[in-house]
């Protein structure tokens, strides 16, 4: 009687531990977006050149992630957006998870 309990239970258990890993992976690759792109804000209104701005989000963000700088109003506006696979190939039928962060930061260049 055990054994059929533990035969139904078993993968309801391992389905939810694999949505507990897939929904932990992409908020972590979530935060590490941010994390870039409150760095990568921070460089560019200090007035670092725009290839180190997008050296700087790239070192902190997931790879192949995409970093967008912009200038608008005396503010600086980074973007850093990523897919993630948490299970990599292994699952490729399961879509691609689009991650951003988004940072804005008083341009110090342009000044009051």
């Amino acid at each position: 009687m055990v054994t059929a309990e533990t035969a139904v239970v078993l993968p309801v258990l391992l389905v939810v531990l694999a949505a507990a890993v897939f929904v932990l992976a992409c908020v972590s690759a979530q935060l590490r977006c941010a994390d870039a792109a409150h760095l990568a804000a921070r460089a560019a209104a200090r007035g670092d050149a725009p290839a180190d701005v997008v050296t700087v989000g790239r070192s902190v963000a997931p790879s192949a992630a995409e970093v967008t700088v912009e200038r608008r109003g005396g503010q600086v506006h980074v973007l850093v957006a990523a897919e993630v696979r948490p299970f990599g190939s292994g699952l490729s039928v399961l879509p691609p998870v689009r991650v951003t962060g988004r940072a804005v930061a008083l341009d110090e260049e342009a000044g009051p």
